[in-house]
């Protein structure tokens, strides 16, 4: 047997193993990917427009040393978003083109989906340090009509780092199931339809 006989031996067992999806099935995906799609347009831009706002207010902070530590922790928080919307390309280049024609493909879309959910909230854990920094950077620059004992500054960044992490976790969950995990359940149910 030869290499080319081999290759359409192997063909047909992998078209034959996995099922094909339907035009209707494909057109029930599509909608909620084209969703996705449009969310995460919307969330890069808004990202972008934040960015700008914030490096726009780090420009006429003063004096010269809280400049500084505001912008550098603003372009530390801008390396880390670059990081993780590296990832997110990703993920929107792959749903840009969808492909899915088979199970397979369907499946290995919705992993991709889980992977990412798990990059979205790294994304909003990773910003616990930028709070703690901000908090300490407040705590130290705002002018106090009497100098602050050790264990009130303790309390106020604790309970301050306390309420905000709350807060982002929150923020971070119900963002991420408004505008990408209602799409994902969606397809994991078509997943799950196709499956029987």
């Amino acid at each position: 047997m030869n290499i080319d006989e081999l290759k359409n031996v192997w063909n047909e067992e992998v078209s034959e193993g996995t099922p094909e999806i339907s035009i209707e099935q494909r057109h029930k995906i599509n909608l909620p990917l084209e969703k996705m799609r449009k969310n995460m347009r919307m969330e890069f831009w808004s990202v972008i427009g934040i960015f700008i706002f914030s490096f726009t207010v780090c420009a006429f902070c003063r004096p010269f040393k809280l400049q500084f530590y505001i912008t550098v922790l603003v372009a530390s928080m801008l390396l880390v978003t670059i990081f993780f919307f590296s990832k997110f390309f990703r993920l929107y280049s792959d749903i840009s083109n969808p492909m899915l024609k088979t199970y397979d493909s369907l499946k290995d879309l919705v992993m991709q989906f889980n992977l990412n959910k798990q990059y979205y909230l790294s994304y909003y854990l990773s910003f616990v340090p930028f709070i703690v920094c901000e908090m300490i950077i407040v705590i130290e620059f705002i002018p106090w009509r009497e100098p602050m004992s050790e264990m009130k500054t303790a309390v106020i960044l604790l309970s301050s780092v306390t309420i905000g992490l709350f807060f982002l976790f929150l923020t971070g969950k119900f963002w991420f199931h408004r505008y990408y995990g209602r799409y994902i359940d969606h397809i994991e149910g078509l997943l799950e339809d196709l499956k029987k």
